[in-house]
């Protein structure tokens, strides 16, 4: 494997372009998310709302339950339930 100055020239290529088509790929993928995104709300749903309900599905059920047992437990105290 050829060096230049105890890099490995060929296995630094190999990560920079590998890393160079992973965030053309990233980039793809945004794009469409963000299509998905505007489609959603020219059928008049909330894309605010649509963010909010993916992270939620993101989150393990006993996270999402302590979240919002501390959310209305904010709430209560502020007086606002």
């Amino acid at each position: 494997m050829p060096q230049d100055g105890g890099i490995a020239v060929d296995r630094l290529r190999s990560f920079i372009e590998r890393i160079e088509r992973l965030e053309e790929d990233k980039a793809a993928i945004t794009a469409d998310i963000r299509d998905v995104f505007a489609e959603a709300k020219g059928e008049g749903f909330d894309v605010k709302i649509l963010r909010q309900v993916l992270k939620l599905r993101r989150m393990e059920a006993n996270d999402r339950r302590e979240q919002q047992e501390l959310v209305d437990l904010y709430m209560s105290a502020l007086g606002t339930v």
